[in-house]
């Protein structure tokens, strides 16, 4: 008999900040969540950069003690760069993750024993994407309420240690952008744009 997994509790907010602080635009989550001050934050909130510990991120929702979950990370898109966007994803609609499924960077490597039905699959726990963690958490029996994504669109993406001038300027109205969504929930749906 296995125990029974917490329910979420009301009210709970984590704000994540993640990618590569070592991949210029791609550390914006690490440093949009180093500029948040959580005591302006509303009880309830906590703030934490995950940067490429996905794994460490996915543990975290996994005991289900989050009903929100605020992701901050660059975010690929059509819009010029530093443009924030927010999306909130159906993660209950994502694909489930196949056991077979292995990381690019390891196709030529045999998986060793037969998967299990259902188990997840073979990650890069320092290069998982927020959907692989969020399909992660789904996938070991976790629940996860509501996911918003708050994105900005990259200018540089190689190896450097900062961010590009458009993506520096977009970290101060992502700061005031989560802290108006979490002040009202129903900022949540405003889909796209600032």
């Amino acid at each position: 008999m296995s125990a029974a997994r917490p329910r979420p509790r009301a009210g709970r907010t984590l704000v994540a900040g993640v990618g590569n602080i070592f991949l210029g635009d791609d550390g914006f989550g690490v440093e949009v969540v180093r500029r948040l001050d959580p005591a302006s934050l509303p009880g309830g909130v906590d703030v934490a950069d995950y940067g490429i510990r996905g794994l460490h991120l996915a543990f975290a929702l996994l005991d289900g003690r989050y009903d929100t979950v605020i992701l901050v990370d660059a975010l690929p898109s059509d819009e010029p760069p530093g443009t924030l966007t927010v999306l909130r994803p159906d993660v209950g609609d994502a694909p489930q993750v196949d056991a077979r499924q292995v990381d690019a960077r390891q196709a030529d490597t045999p998986l060793v024993g037969t998967p299990l039905v259902g188990a997840p699959a073979v990650v890069d726990a320092h290069g998982m994407s927020p959907d692989v963690v969020l399909r992660l958490v789904r996938d070991l029996g976790g629940e996860i309420g509501q996911v918003v994504v708050v994105g900005c669109r990259p200018a540089v993406v190689a190896e450097r240690m900062e961010l590009s001038s458009a993506v520096r300027a977009a970290v101060d109205d992502a700061v005031d952008l989560i802290g108006d969504i979490v002040r009202d929930p129903r900022l949540v749906g405003v889909g796209h744009g600032t």
